[in-house]
């Protein structure tokens, strides 16, 4: 017993340097994927995510997710971890404590991207403390704090719903709420506004990528499990088939391979097997993955188009509608109880009714943190710092020197 807790204690610690890694993916992404003149403002989001969430996490978001629960609604304590007990799951709960803290921090980042290059940097910092420190825990309270989802059954292994698809509600009020970029929408045409580093943006993808087998496998919180090998697996097949249908399906669709939807088809993959990552099979991650890498196509230019909702990295898609899309999955594929494996729709039902109620409360909640600010602060900055770039207005200097 004592070997189990020092090796999986070491293993989750692991797996949440692993987790805090992607931070730097996500900076790396959003940067290649938006213009030059914004690379500073996007950076310093990113740093400023991460401080913010694990402060606010440790403060009060910790208490709210896993403390005792009342009702099933919320915890009521470990606020500032107190009286907080040495050991949590057969593991250090420091080390326990850490590997969640990282995962509040990359919930509230997915948002930062959607509603890049025209967001006030003060607005974003304040949706990011109301997003760590009670959307997100409330969320990951009813599912794995002790919540009313959890006793019904919801499965959601490592956060397909709790992290990927609670950022991608977020993310789609706050870019429909801020408006789009300057020149985006005009005379009832979509224009394009290239990233301009898509080699950086495939940098910030394989750093993502390598995150990942500490965001599913970790989620296990035991190395000796033989569902830690099997995430790790479901996990690398999710990326590789979404990589591949996305690669076809851009190909087939716009006449030529699209890089930028090529490298979102591999986060999509990752992010639709990530809420049954342990308990899909192979074949399983393969078709739930194969199917995001289209999916996420298809909404991103819904989304464009009809919407007319602008999201520069394609957050709402990749991870709102992916991270829904493989929760819904679970349902169908789960090797324990999926409609494929012989437990009727039972499970299946579950799956999307939790999904829609974390729908409508992150929703709701979302609406009205970003309508106070965009009432009060306001979210948007000014027309002339959007078109001069946020790097110099917002922060006093620019990524790249003049040549």
């Amino acid at each position: 017993m004592e070997m189990n807790y020092i090796l999986n204690s070491m293993w989750v610690l692991i797996a949440a340097v692993l987790v805090f890694l992607m931070h730097a993916g996500f900076a790396m992404v959003e940067v290649g994927f938006t213009q030059s003149k914004n690379a500073v403002n996007i950076i310093m989001k990113n740093f400023v995510t991460v401080s913010i969430g694990v402060i606010g996490f440790f403060i009060v978001g910790y208490g709210i997710m896993y403390g005792k629960s009342l009702g099933g609604i919320f915890g009521v304590d470990g606020f500032i971890l107190i009286n907080s007990p040495t050991e949590y799951a057969g593991i250090s709960f420091e080390v326990f404590f850490f590997f969640q803290a990282i995962f509040a921090a990359t919930c509230a980042t997915i948002v930062s991207g959607a509603m890049a290059e025209r967001t006030k940097f003060s607005s974003y910092i304040i949706f990011c403390i109301v997003s760590t420190t009670l959307i997100y825990p409330l969320i990951g309270h009813w599912i794995w704090g002790g919540g009313f989802l959890s006793k019904l059954g919801f499965v959601d292994f490592a956060g397909g719903t709790a992290v990927h698809a609670v950022g991608g509600f977020a993310a789609f009020v706050g870019a429909k709420l801020v408006g789009a970029r300057d020149g985006k929408y005009k005379k009832g045409r979509v224009n394009a506004i290239p990233g301009h580093n898509i080699p950086l943006g495939a940098l910030g993808v394989l750093i993502l990528w390598f995150g990942w087998f500490g965001f599913n496998p970790g989620s296990t919180l035991d190395i000796t499990s033989p569902l830690t090998a099997h995430a790790a697996i479901t996990t690398l097949l999710g990326g590789v088939s979404a990589t591949i249908s996305s690669l076809v399906f851009s190909t087939i669709r716009y006449k030529k391979p699209d890089a930028g939807l090529t490298l979102n088809g591999a986060l999509a993959g990752l992010v639709s097997v990530t809420a049954g990552a342990s308990i899909i099979s192979y074949l399983g991650a393969i078709a739930i993955a194969t199917v995001a890498g289209i999916i996420m196509i298809l909404s991103v230019e819904f989304i464009d188009t009809k919407l007319k909702i602008d999201d520069p990295v394609g957050a709402i898609s990749v991870h709102g509608i992916c991270g829904t899309l493989g929760t819904i999955a679970v349902g169908i594929f789960s090797t324990q109880g999926g409609l494929l494996y012989g437990g009727g729709v039972k499970l299946l039902g579950i799956q999307i009714l939790g999904v829609t109620i974390c729908a409508i409360a992150v929703l709701s909640l979302s609406n009205i943190t970003f309508m106070i600010i965009k009432n009060t602060i306001g979210l948007r900055v000014e027309l002339h710092e959007e078109i001069d770039g946020l790097d110099t207005i917002e922060h006093g200097i620019s990524a790249y020197m003049d040549i």
